[in-house]
């Protein structure tokens, strides 16, 4: 047994399950941003038209969502570190098998397998983030999330190389799953499905969830979800389009925001379970929040390229912090269901996907980009008003407020 400081006997469990886990959510950004980042070589590969990509490009989320459905009932019959365990070694198999066949068939099954696993990946990882975190007492989760960010920067970078160097999707990708792959699985070893039971049936009695998602508590957190991932998908999908179609900026350059975007969320992550510690959970997104907004602002009326970049330099700092405490947020609404409400909320990461690049598209083609832009600031700016959803129920992380619990990191400590 430990306390909520990791103060204890437990503590080496969770210190070498909070590593591993956190080299799992690197793993995953980096796999995801090697697909994304090549999706043009896929469609030269396998000679996908125009017409038939956004097909292929939309049938993986929808199948992650299916995947993080899936989830929610299998962890009902066993841990999710076991799903995390299978689930991500397939991902990295999926994604090899993209790069390795040449016929629309096999991409088709590759992308399939990809979009389910990563599905089933997403739920379980966060699964486990919210339980560490309420084993260590106070707020973790932005640093697993500031792995993912790491993660995805280096799987852009490897992308670059391979597109400088025209490499081969199977060259890019084979080294990058021999490498992966079994660090993945020798970390599986220290998972720890971190519980503070006694805690749990306290806090269960005060929320009275009974075990159960109440969907009508948790919508807010959905709804905040979709509207973070409407406006990371723009920034992902429309801030090349934008810098160099709109603000007239060169080839080069417009390839520049994104890596910006995705450099800040690493760095806004990176300190922001300090923050949250030291203010709150409600600070916190409330910040990041009207930080996102004047982004999605200052990209809107920008007169130039330079200008535009600053914008999506503070979408970045602002966004990064969202997405990570909504999922701490259900955990904490559904003490005694927490792996449900996280696999139903991973779903409206998908959501959010599908719907933000279709959504600036349409209205920069009837509109204006410049207008399309303050849609996406719009929909964040609702986050304001459900941030009271992200407070704590009987507790505060950091900021004097961290309370000694009881922890059991289940048989063996390392969730098998």
């Amino acid at each position: 047994m430990t306390d909520g400081k990791g103060n204890g006997k437990g503590s080496g469990a969770l210190r070498w399950g909070r590593g591993a886990l956190g080299f799992s959510f690197f793993a995953q950004g980096a796999a995801f941003a090697l697909l994304v980042t090549r999706i043009p070589a896929i469609q030269d590969q396998y000679g996908i038209s125009d017409a038939l990509l956004p097909v292929f490009l939309a049938a993986v989320p929808v199948l992650a969502g299916v995947g993080s459905v899936g989830t929610e009932q299998l962890v009902k019959r066993v841990r999710p570190s076991r799903v995390l365990r299978w689930s991500q070694p397939v991902v990295l198999l999926a994604l090899l098998g993209v790069g390795a066949g040449d016929d629309v068939a096999e991409v088709a099954v590759a992308l399939a397998a990809f979009g389910l696993s990563v599905g089933a990946l997403d739920a379980s990882m966060n699964m486990l983030g919210v339980s560490l975190q309420r084993a260590y007492g106070r707020s973790i989760m932005l640093g697993f999330h500031a792995a993912y960010s790491l993660g995805g920067i280096v799987g852009a970078s490897l992308a670059w190389v391979g597109a400088h160097w025209d490499l081969t999707l199977f060259v890019l990708y084979l080294p990058v799953a021999c490498v992966l792959l079994p660090l993945c699985l020798l970390g599986s070893r220290w998972y720890v499905d971190g519980r503070a039971s006694g805690q749990v049936a306290a806090e269960e009695e005060v929320a009275g969830d009974g075990g159960q998602v109440v969907f009508k508590v948790l919508l807010p957190l959905c709804l905040v979800m979709s509207f973070a991932y409407i406006g990371d998908s723009t920034v992902s999908n429309w801030s090349a389009k934008y810098l160099q179609d709109v603000l007239g900026s060169s080839e080069q350059l417009s390839t520049v925001p994104y890596n910006v975007y995705m450099v800040m969320t690493l760095v806004g992550r990176a300190v922001g379970d300090v923050g949250v510690r030291r203010f709150g959970a409600v600070a916190v997104v409330r910040l990041g929040t009207v930080v996102a907004a004047g982004g999605f602002g200052v990209v809107a009326v920008a007169p130039g390229a330079w200008v535009g970049m600053l914008g999506f330099t503070l979408l970045g700092l602002g966004l990064c912090v969202i997405v990570p405490q909504t999922f701490a947020a259900a955990g904490r609404l559904f003490p005694g269901a927490s792996d449900a409400a996280v696999a139903r909320l991973n779903i409206f990461n998908y959501v959010g996907f599908l719907v933000g690049s279709p959504l600036v598209g349409a209205l920069g083609d009837a509109w204006s980009y410049r207008g399309a832009m303050l849609v996406p600031m719009a929909l964040v700016l609702v986050t304001l008003v459900y941030a009271p959803s992200f407070g704590e129920r009987g507790d505060r992380y950091g900021g004097g407020h961290e309370r000694p619990r009881a922890i059991d990191v289940g048989p063996g400590g390392n969730g098998v």
